[in-house]
């Protein structure tokens, strides 16, 4: 991604109910009654860590819970998992920095920082290719935008009309037969669906050897064009690497950073994991094999872990469902494009020349959905392009300041 700098958490952009959380975990220590005058209280640096976990799981429980009123997998969604993540990294990097600054910080302790910060840097490709994903869905949009356009215009629907919306489904099918089988190693769902009716419906004759070469090679020039990773990368060994070597803690080492760190991988791998399963990504289709991913925490153990689970198991069992196994993303403002332009182009498959007063009907109502649906997708894969680069940035900074730490440098 190109150098950005950072300007604060996107919790300014929208309001949520994670804003409160914002919060230095120090200041809430501090601020509560019990820090005062129990005798049972641990030392500040285990209050940090001991609220640290249960600042995560409080970002967790609200994800699982919709909170904020948003739909699983939806873009508002994604975009609250990136703030926690966002903020959580934070107030984790604010709990290193205080521990390093009273001499708290031992070599092993140290070690394990820099062990996040590899495991971080993993993450920077998913970023990038999150960011192109984003980017073909807004391809996806315009050209889904101009068929339901041309059909919604006042006046009785012509030729004209009909013949402009094929073209530009059949530009978008092009494209989403071409992200599907990246994704998941062939066509699915409407990809499918456009594709075995390209003829019929998108050019009344079949198409000719030179025609459909030109085709081929026209999607094979975008997607070498539009990713920013090799053409070898995989998403799904990508989220491996990442979750490669995330175990709980032993009892004996769960003082001290041990468990805090297990927390912010675990973490990191479930908005990876999201990401991965939301947007285009190449190969992203085995992301959802169990071996890809680490071994669970256990349920007791940490006050993170129940919510973290619930999530992991749904996010599984949507990556299993029947009708979005080979859907080019699981983002719900995908699945609903997919459905909403099938759905127009067998309105528009059935239309006779001219159109009567039921099947004009149809059309327009199939239009006027699929126009809802690339309203809500420009307002919000911007945002959503934003917070991914953000998530990048700050990966990029914190490792950074990893490298200058005392131990790395030997000082």
């Amino acid at each position: 991604m190109p150098a950005m700098d950072y300007q604060g958490s996107s919790s300014s952009s929208h309001s949520t109910p994670f804003s409160s959380f914002g919060r230095s975990i120090m200041s809430l220590r501090r601020d509560s009654p019990a820090a005062a005058g129990s005798p049972a209280m641990p030392s500040g640096e285990e209050a940090d860590l001991d609220e640290f976990q249960r600042h995560v799981a409080a970002h967790l429980a609200e994800l699982r819970g919709g909170g904020g009123g948003e739909e699983f997998l939806s873009i508002a969604w994604i975009r609250r998992l990136l703030e926690a993540f966002l903020v959580c990294q934070e107030e984790f990097r604010v709990v290193v920095a205080e521990a390093r600054r009273r001499g708290a910080l031992p070599p092993p302790a140290e070690k394990l920082v820099a062990e996040f910060g590899e495991r971080a840097v993993k993450a920077l490709d998913v970023c990038n290719t999150a960011r192109d994903g984003v980017d073909q869905a807004r391809r996806w949009e315009r050209l889904a935008g101009i068929a339901a356009s041309v059909l919604l215009a006042p006046g009785e629907i012509h030729e004209g009309q009909l013949l402009r919306a094929r073209k530009a489904l059949s530009d978008l099918s092009v494209l989403l037969i071409d992200d599907a089988a990246a994704a998941a190693g062939g066509g699915g769902g409407v990809a499918s669906f456009l594709a075995s009716h390209r003829n019929r419906s998108f050019g009344r004759a079949r198409a000719s050897p030179s025609r459909a070469a030109s085709l081929a090679s026209s999607s094979s020039q975008f997607r070498s064009l539009s990713w920013s990773v090799s053409r070898t990368w995989s998403a799904a060994r990508q989220l491996q690497a990442i979750g490669a070597g995330l175990a709980a803690p032993r009892a004996h080492e769960a003082s001290g950073l041990a468990a805090p760190v297990y927390a912010m991988g675990c973490l990191l791998h479930l908005a990876v994991w999201a990401l991965v399963a939301a947007v285009p990504c190449p190969d992203r289709g085995g992301a959802f094999q169990a071996h890809h991913l680490p071994a669970a925490p256990p349920r007791a153990a940490f006050p993170w872990a129940p919510p973290l689970l619930a999530l992991q198991e749904r996010l599984t069992e949507e990556g299993k469902r029947k009708d979005r196994r080979n859907s080019c993303g699981l983002l719900k403002e995908i699945h609903a494009l997919e459905k909403c332009v099938q759905r127009l182009a067998e309105a528009i498959d059935a239309a006779p020349i001219p159109l009567t007063g039921e099947r004009d009907a149809e059309v327009r109502e199939a239009a006027a959905e699929l126009a809802a649906v690339c309203a809500a997708m420009r307002e919000g894969l911007e945002p959503l392009e934003r917070q991914v680069r953000e998530v990048f940035h700050r990966i990029v900074r914190s490792r950074m300041e990893g490298l200058d730490s005392p131990m790395l440098n030997g000082d």
